[in-house]
């Protein structure tokens, strides 16, 4: 969940080096810090908290260098501090690394270096590798060859990349943790994603597993852990860079919230035919005629969009079951012939999924990766691969690629229920007209919400309670994990028909229920509103604008335009992301960096 990012090129690397750590403190902002070469040996620069306090003491000590490598830190090992901050040095300071992911045997490996007389400065796993890369060195190996020799010891998921004060070059290598390569016109880029270089290139080289990169101002080398040459090609990413910025909004969240309009076109873009069918190219008819069952493994929003297609897989006679990632790795479920097991993962790295997978895979299922990024971990590791096309989502709380997940997971449920049935889905003239409207719909939305009125009503009383049916269950998960993790206010999500069963016993005046409702099951949403208002709770509905028992009975509404009902709950969670954001707003939470979080969980 840490950022790594390397530049090499003509000129001064600190200023970049900085810069594209700010573009990934998404992923990490516990603390930060670069190691450049400069001709005289090695500058470090570190410092606990955001990359802001590093960029300050970089230009008060004029740190300079022709390249470097710099780090975003989101601490596993050792709590945040300036010595715990990367890079980490070995006891000459020849050597300097940066680290993402975990060393599972650091604890061995740290015994027998200090037995050997290494001294150690930080309590982090990262700190071994320096110092196993000194005792090659010291053996007699060239930098590179030190460098494979430390990491042939190392047991975990790891991506790393190292500096030598003799060497003008980077080397790096991952295993279970993403590293891709940025290849400009004066300078060579090495980052854990994209956006870190989009402002300086889109020229992209994605690493695998087992490579170890050579990057140096005007080339790149790329073997495996035998030094074997292999191929790894230069593709370009449609990305912009000022897809990566703020541009004129106070916040990356908000700036996505308004994006879902443009992410839903480009997932839908193409994938539709004139006669109201689907047109997946990766997929074509006939694709999923031996699938009898599918698993959705996913983690967070990207779960909740699973179950949100269960619900609808159901209704279309398609046997689909959601499972939390991190479950499925650990206890299975049974997988038989004819199952195809779905990955949902915004980044195509996430650890838990990543896991859930290989357990898949190993069973003999098909797998199937659902993601936003070309060239990500998930995308190799499956059989195959569709891509949401959300663009670059930088708020660690997941707005647009929720949306963009469902409405992927429409189209896709739709090509396999006509391969396993034989058949359209039940209205799937009506619901595909709707999905090519729902761009248009969110924008609806946007423009007339009363979102912003209803959260400073409510933002500060004690808890925080969601509730909706089938997909608007879904949603009501989903409405309930955003609120927690930037308010960090009490929220919780149930199943409508659950609260009597518990919940109710918490409900007081002091309780908002958001009511999500997609257009089913009124009458029985209506009577879990009444439940809660007995008990002197509060009621905002969420609905379609034609529900008017929900709008008669709540306390107050946030409508959506009527729709058809499989995808009024997308338009209901675009209400409740402007809720959690600017009830977070209002209680002055650091909205894109909520505390204890990182966008993208490289590490079990």
């Amino acid at each position: 969940m840490c950022g790594i990012t390397a530049r090499v090129g003509v000129g001064d690397s600190s200023e970049s080096l900085v810069a594209t750590l700010e573009n990934l403190e998404y992923r990490g902002y516990d603390s930060a810090g670069i190691a450049v070469k400069n001709g005289t040996g090695l500058k470090i620069q570190k410092r606990e908290g955001k990359v802001a306090q590093l960029r300050d003491a970089v230009s008060e000590n004029r740190i300079e260098g022709e390249l470097g490598i710099g780090h975003t830190r989101w601490s596993t090992h050792g709590a945040p501090s300036d010595a715990n901050a990367h890079p980490h040095v070995d006891c000459t300071g020849r050597v300097a690394i940066v680290h993402n992911g975990i060393i599972e045997n650091h604890d061995a490996l740290r015994r027998d270096l200090e037995a050997d007389g290494h001294e150690f400065r930080s309590d982090t796993d990262t700190e071994v590798v320096p110092h196993l890369v000194e005792d090659a060195l010291d053996a007699g190996a060239d930098p590179e060859a030190a460098f494979r020799a430390a990491i042939a010891q190392l047991e975990g998921s790891y991506a790393l990349a190292m500096i030598h004060e003799d060497v003008d070059a980077v080397f790096a290598t991952r295993t279970g943790s993403p590293l891709v390569l940025g290849i400009g016109a004066d300078a060579n880029y090495l980052a854990s994603d994209v956006p870190a270089f989009l402002e300086y290139t889109n020229d992209v080289v994605y690493l695998e597993d087992g490579d170890v990169a050579v990057l140096t101002a005007d080339d790149f080398r790329v073997t495996d852990l035998d030094g074997v040459d292999v191929t790894r090609g230069v593709e370009t990413v449609d990305w912009a860079a000022e897809d990566a910025g703020k541009g004129e909004y106070d916040h990356f969240m908000l700036k996505e919230i308004h994006e879902q309009p443009k992410s839903l076109r480009q997932t839908i873009q193409g994938r539709l035919d004139d006669d109201g069918g689907v047109r997946l190219e990766e997929f074509p008819q006939g694709t999923f005629d031996a699938v009898n069952r599918v698993h959705f493994v996913a983690c967070g929003t990207s779960y909740h969009a699973g179950l949100y297609a269960e619900s609808l897989f159901g209704d279309w006679n398609v046997d689909a079951q959601t499972f939390l990632a991190s479950e499925y790795a650990t206890h299975p479920p049974a997988i038989r012939d004819g199952t195809l097991v779905v990955g949902i993962t915004q980044s195509g790295e996430t650890a838990d999924t990543l896991g859930a997978l290989e357990v898949a895979e190993d069973a003999g299922a098909r797998t199937l990766a659902l993601t936003n990024v070309v060239g990500s971990s998930a995308a190799r590791l499956c059989d195959d691969a569709l891509f949401i096309r959300a663009g670059p989502e930088i708020g660690v709380a997941a707005t647009k690629t929720f949306s963009s997940q469902v409405a992927a997971l429409v189209l896709l449920g739709e090509r396999i229920a006509r391969d396993v049935t034989g058949s359209p889905t039940p209205d799937a003239e009506a619901r595909l007209d709707a999905l090519m409207d729902l761009p248009e719909h969110v924008d609806t939305v946007l423009a007339n919400s009363q979102a912003a009125e209803v959260a400073d009503r409510y933002a500060h009383e004690d808890s925080h309670f969601f509730i909706g049916r089938g997909s608007a269950f879904a949603v009501a998960l989903e409405a309930a994990l955003k609120f927690k993790e930037i308010t960090y206010e009490h929220a919780e999500g149930f199943a409508a028909g659950e609260l009597k069963h518990g919940p109710l016993a918490l409900v007081t005046e002091t309780t908002p229920v958001f009511a999500v409702c997609n257009g089913n099951n009124e009458a029985k949403l209506e009577s879990n509103v009444r439940e809660v208002q007995t008990r002197d709770g509060p009621v905002v509905g969420i609905c379609p604008r034609t529900s008017d028992a929900l709008a008669d009975t709540a306390d107050e509404t946030l409508t959506v335009p009527a729709t058809h009902p499989d995808l009024v709950a997308i338009l209901a969670n675009v209400q409740l992301q402007l809720v959690a954001y600017h009830a977070a707003n209002d209680l002055d939470r650091p909205i894109d960096k909520p505390r204890n979080l990182a966008k993208s969980v490289t590490v079990e």
